[in-house]
């Protein structure tokens, strides 16, 4: 076994004599799922898959959802159409309150139910079939494989699912939704009744932890500024009135769903999902939610976490048959342009005054527009002795919002 999956088996072990916790016992498909189910999966940034547990098990993605159909609203309609009709801040309440501001009748953010229907009434399709078939298609990117819906949850769903319709038609009276409220409601419980495992909803969560690139196909799902959006708002409040102590605790992007998962988000290091069914009383799954948080906390994945080499980039500095060659790799952030500034000053200063010092960004792996700005200023100011040798690299589309 090799030592990361050994990790994954170490950690489901220490949770697995948790039995608290009750399955979601209004919707009488969920309350029906084995309660023993426990599964952990994760990927890196090569696209490996590491998972264990019931890892093969099917359950439905229920809120987990929220964040790709947000995704899809956001490439469809931009940030300030879609934060026109639904808000960006934590609600401090359950997932399913009547949550909506006073004067606006938005809701407050797009995990709450209220949010989500108004998002994924946001979805274009002449009837709901259409509608459906755009979201799961998004899913299906996310995931790296078609996904399709349980037909029986789909049917549990709907019919307990009145609580929802009336949030859907408050939003109507405020005309947050447009067009049909059956038909975004319809929708919305059949996008929660996708069919997924453990390993589908990690590298999900592993293309948003990655600017939207799949790791394991390497198609560009979604843009970066799309990616860092509903990361976002996933911090903020994925894990509903949960939210704020899960940042403290955990300190991972994450969301839930009353089916047992919890999928987590550590940036540019891995895509994380955890499954089982006894949820606590905020609606997260009990042993999930402890799964994710001994993984952070033992490998130092709290986004809060410093991480010195984004304020330290490779810096090499060699002779060449030119003069000196200054070589810079790893990420090039702002912080990160002010060290290499420094550095060539005392290149500068130490090197005869007619020697020419090159400065290769070539081997840089991303770069920020605005340190690259900097970089290129200074060395423009100080030729003819210095010389930029850039060849592209991959510069963040996120940057700019």
């Amino acid at each position: 076994m090799d030592p990361i999956t050994a990790m994954l088996e170490k950690v489901l072990a220490e949770v697995a004599s948790d039995g608290s916790g009750e399955t979601a016992a209004y919707i009488p498909e969920l309350a029906e799922a084995d309660p023993d189910l426990l599964a952990f999966g994760l990927v890196g940034p090569r696209g490996r898959v590491f998972t264990a547990g019931d890892e093969s098990a099917p359950f439905t993605i229920q809120s987990m959802s929220k964040p790709f159909v947000l995704a899809l609203a956001l490439e469809l309609h931009g940030r300030d159409e879609v934060f026109r009709r639904v808000g960006a801040e934590p609600s401090g309440e359950p997932f399913n309150a009547i949550s909506l501001e006073a004067r606006t009748g938005r809701p407050a953010n797009p995990m709450v139910n209220a949010g989500a229907i108004a998002t994924t009434a946001l979805i274009p399709g002449a009837d709901v079939d259409e509608r459906t078939g755009r979201i799961v298609g998004m899913m299906s990117k996310f995931a790296g494989r078609s996904l399709w819906i349980d037909e029986a949850v789909y049917a549990s769903e709907s019919a307990t699912g009145d609580r929802n319709r009336a949030l859907a038609h408050l939003l109507k009276s405020y005309e947050i939704i447009q067009g049909s409220v059956t038909d975004a409601v319809e929708t919305y419980f059949r996008q929660c009744s996708v069919l997924v495992t453990v390993r589908d909803l990690a590298v999900m969560a592993a293309t948003l932890a990655f600017g939207g690139r799949n790791p394991v196909t390497r198609d560009q799902v979604v843009s970066e500024r799309v990616a860092r959006d509903v990361t976002s708002i996933m911090a903020s409040c994925g894990m509903y009135d949960f939210s704020g102590e899960w940042m403290l605790r955990v300190g991972l992007p994450a969301k839930s769903g009353v089916s047992g998962g919890v999928i987590a988000v550590a940036p540019s290091q891995f895509g994380v999902a955890a499954f089982s069914p006894r949820l606590d009383p905020h609606g997260n799954s009990v042993r999930a939610s402890r799964i994710v948080e001994i993984l952070s906390d033992r490998f130092g994945m709290h986004l809060l976490e410093p991480h010195e080499s984004i304020a330290a980039p490779g810096i090499g500095v060699e002779q060449s048959p030119d003069g000196v060659l200054v070589r810079l790799g790893g990420e090039l952030g702002f912080a990160g342009a002010e060290r290499v500034l420094s550095m060539l000053r005392e290149v500068a200063a130490a090197a005869p005054e007619s020697t020419l010092i090159t400065v290769d960004v070539g081997e840089l792996a991303r770069s920020h527009p605005a340190a690259v700005t900097v970089l290129r200023t200074e060395i423009e100011n100080l030729a003819p002795r210095f010389r930029l040798q850039e060849e592209p690299a991959r510069v963040s589309d996120a940057a700019g919002a």
